[in-house]
Order: C-alpha cells, then sequence, then structure tokens
C-alpha cells in the first residue's frame, strides 16, 4: 500500500495512492491528524484501511492534488560511506570500520515536488538514498528481527551542502540546511518490499543519469542499520533513516558538477516512485 500526504484545495490528509488517484482516508472513516499517528496505530488499523480503500474509486487525480513530504520524523538519522564505489570516489582506500552516522535536523524535511533553496553555499550536491520509515519502537533489536520493526520505504534526496559540510566532522551542519531532505513521493509499506536490498536506484540531473546502482551494494544492510542503532538507543515510530548513496555524487565529478539554479534533480527508487526537485 502507498501511504500519502497530500494537499488537495488547502486542506491537507493522508490517502492511499491507487491507479493514478488517490484516497483520502478522512472520507473513508479515517482521520489521523498525520502519518506517525496513522503509524503509531497499528497493523490491525493499516489492514481495515487496506479493506476499504480496496473497493473505493479514487476521490481526487494525482495531478490534482499537491503531494507533501510523507511525513515529518521525529529523528532523520543518515548514513555515510555505506556503497563502496562511492567511498573510493571519495577518497578513502576503505568503508568505515564502524557504520558512520549522523543527524539531518527534521527543518530540513522538503516535500517531494517542492523548490531546494541552496542557502548559502556554493556547493550544492545531491544523494539519492532508500529511506526507512520506523514502524514499532527498536531497542536492542537482532538483525533477524530488525526488518519487522520497518513501517515502510520511500525515496529520500539527501541533499548536500559540501562547503559546510566540512565545517563540523559530524557532517550536520552540510545536510540539515532547510528544504534539503526531499522525501517522498509516499511510503510504501513493507508487506510490498520483502527484501530492500534488492531495489534499484538512480540520480537524474537536467534528464543526464548521474547515479545508478542497486541497493544491494550497500556495505551494511538496512537490518544490519537498524540493529547498529537500536545497540545504543530506541528508534521509535516515525523515525526516518536514510540508508547511503552510491557512486556519481557530483563533488567526485572531474571537475566538480554541482547543482546550480534552475537543475532539476530526480530520483528514483525501484518500486516505490520517484522525487523531483528543481534547485531555486
Amino acid at each position: 500500500m502507498k501511504l500519502a500526504r497530500f494537499e488537495y484545495h488547502g486542506r491537507a490528509d493522508i490517502g492511499v495512492v491507487h491507479d493514478g488517484g488517490v484516497i483520502g482516508l478522512r472520507e473513508i472513516g479515517f482521520g489521523y491528524p498525520d502519518m506517525i499517528a496513522l503509524i503509531e496505530a497499528g497493523d490491525e488499523v493499516l489492514d481495515s484501511i487496506r479493506e476499504r480503500a480496496a473497493g473505493e474509486p479514487a476521490h481526487h487525480a494525482l495531478d490534482d492534488v499537491r503531494l507533501l513530504a510523507p511525513l515529518h520524523p521525529r529523528k532523520y538519522l543518515a548514513i555515510g560511506m555505506n556503497y563502496a564505489k562511492h567511498v573510493a570516489e571519495m577518497g578513502h582506500a576503505e568503508r568505515p570500520k564502524f557504520q558512520y552516522w549522523f543527524n539531518k535536523q527534521t527543518t530540513c524535511i522538503n516535500g517531494p515536488f517542492d523548490p531546494i533553496d541552496p542557502g548559502v553555499t556554493e556547493m550544492l550536491d545531491y544523494e539519492v538514498e532508500l529511506g526507512v520509515v520506523i514502524g514499532r519502537a527498536a531497542k536492542g533489536v537482532r538483525a533477524a528481527e530488525a526488518l519487522d520493526h520497518v513501517f515502510g520505504y520511500l525515496v529520500a534526496n539527501d541533499v548536500s551542502a559540501r562547503d559546510w559540510q566540512r565545517h563540523s566532522p559530524t557532517f550536520t551542519m552540510g545536510k540539515s540546511f532547510d528544504s534539503h531532505g526531499p522525501i517522498g513521493p509516499w511510503i510504501v509499506t513493507a508487506d510490498e518490499i520483502p527484501d530492500p536490498q534488492k531495489l534499484d536506484l538512480r540520480c537524474l540531473v537536467n534528464g543526464e543519469v548521474r547515479q545508478q546502482s542497486n541497493t544491494a551494494g550497500m556495505s551494511f544492510t538496512v537490518a544490519e542499520q537498524v540493529k547498529y542503532l537500536s545497540t545504543a538507543f530506541t528508534l521509535e515510530p516515525g523515525d526516518l533513516l536514510a540508508t547511503g548513496t552510491p557512486e556519481g555524487v557530483g563533488a567526485a565529478m572531474d571537475p566538480p558538477a554541482f547543482l546550480k539554479a534552475g537543475d532539476v534533480v530526480r530520483c528514483e527508487i525501484e518500486r516505490i516512485g520517484a522525487i523531483e526537485n528543481r534547485v531555486a
């Protein structure tokens, strides 16, 4: 099931996306103030929504609504250097010994088709990533059980201000500019993606393919990431994990090819969909 947040005539709602249209949850008797409240409602509610929506015609065409960021996460955590070829292109001899995590401040969250504001950076870059939305609280989970705590998946662009990224060893400053966290276009629930390590992903800038890979290339799998993080602290419903980017970022090109005003960045992941953002 694809769950989206959308706006129609100035009113926001959550909906089920199906066959080019969207079914508003309020209109079929499921009113939730935001996606996290829906996630916390549990599997029985999801099953009820799935059953009710199955026989319901779309209330709106997708072209008639504005898709919003599917959720505003409690925590937004991103892993660095998680694809071997990306590690190499960034000038590192080997992958990090431990998983390398940093925070993206949640104020960076942006809609799937909303503009990216460069802010003060002169080195604006893109990173297509599989986004993982936590469904059930996870603390001290084993890798074999980790995917049971995943609610669903989305497309993320870990927009990066490379010059500001160097201001701090944690990367947080360069990864958290306002609007530098486009996500979406919706959340695909975990039952539709039983193995997140078998997804093609790519990023295009102005129609030119810059990144093209498969999540099988991750050094640390989604399950290993959930296990590692939950060893230290509790992952809560609605937390968002960005699981790393493959090779092909602008900073690694010769010469570097940073984004400029007017550029259009499209990030695609198999079985999920695509987000597309223009640089303001």
